[in-house]
């Protein structure tokens, strides 16, 4: 059974950092997609970034150059290092898994591609 568990988050004021970590247990996929959504109050759940099996990301306009997407040698590990964060940051921000490459069948940013996602981790961004 795959289990996706978001940890960190937080509160922060407009300019700071945060990461967020997430962990994909009970995944068995040699090609994957994995990622970030958030959702704010009262908004669509968007795409943030995403990380294929074979190591490429793939970023939102709205976070590109301030978020980065990595993860862990054994890949059970998912993190999102957010920099110079915006009030308009501020949402719960979930961790998603999918066993079909970032770049094939449904877009990447659409919450139909992906079977699996965490419980959610809430960012605050203060001004």
């Amino acid at each position: 059974q795959v289990q996706v568990v978001e940890s960190g988050g937080g509160s922060v004021q407009t300019g700071g950092s945060l990461r967020l970590s997430c962990t994909v247990s009970g995944y068995t996929y040699n090609s994957y997609c994995l990622g970030w959504f958030r959702q704010a109050p009262g908004t669509e759940r968007e795409g943030v970034a995403v990380i294929d099996s074979d190591g490429s990301t793939i970023y939102a306009d709205s976070v590109k150059g301030r978020f980065t997407i990595s993860q862990d040698n054994t890949k059970s590990s998912l993190y999102l290092k957010m920099d110079r964060l915006k009030p308009e940051d501020t949402a719960m921000y979930y961790c998603v898994a999918n066993g079909v490459r970032c770049a094939r069948g449904i877009k990447w940013d659409s919450r139909l591609k992906y079977d699996y996602w965490g419980q959610g981790s809430q960012v605050t961004v203060s001004s």
